[in-house]
């Protein structure tokens, strides 16, 4: 990916990336368990890309992370993000989910009726499960019917989506369960 750069940060929840582009944020990585995992996934998803001090937008963009990751109420709209590739389906539901403040949540199938009928539930998740911006566009902020946590494709999981959304003071409806 020529003309495209990443960079590792510290967040609350542990070391971050995010990659960019002459068009804004490509990806942002959440922790891996340890540095390398985190650079080396980065690097698995984008193919010669190169480590690079952040340009000041992208600067802009970690603080704004690293910010909403210590609590403060940061919604991250001003994050300019380069969704090309991104079917045109999943940028709608991105650009619902980015409407999502802080503290608050929305079920999949809110989403979905949103988008044309709660049919497209599971579409909607198969969405969250893709994006590339994960804190950005914050799918964390996306729970199951009943306000139960569902998914989270990032490292830790549920725990993680839990972590985020705790730290952020939303209230989300979790009995633990044997397939947490």
């Amino acid at each position: 990916m020529t003309g495209y750069s990443f960079a590792i940060f510290d967040a609350a929840i542990g070391r971050c990336g995010i990659a960019w582009g002459p068009r804004g944020i490509n990806a942002v990585q959440l922790p891996m368990g340890n540095e390398e995992k985190t650079r080396g996934r980065i690097r698995q998803r984008y193919a010669d890309i190169a480590e690079a001090p952040p340009t000041a937008e992208v600067q802009s963009a970690i603080e704004g992370i690293v910010e909403l990751l210590a609590g403060k109420p940061n919604d991250l709209a001003d994050i300019v993000l380069d969704l090309e590739g991104v079917p045109e389906f999943h940028r709608g539901v991105y650009d619902i989910a980015r409407s999502i403040p802080p503290g608050q949540t929305l079920t999949y199938g809110d989403i979905a009726k949103r988008l044309g009928g709660v049919e497209l539930s599971r579409d909607v998740g198969q969405a969250l499960g893709r994006n590339p911006c994960p804190i950005v566009v914050p799918c964390h902020r996306v729970l199951a019917a009943g306000g139960k946590p569902g998914g989270f494709s990032a490292n830790g999981g549920v725990v993680t989506k839990l972590k985020m959304l705790a730290i952020e003071g939303a209230v989300v409806n979790h009995t633990p369960s044997l397939f947490d």
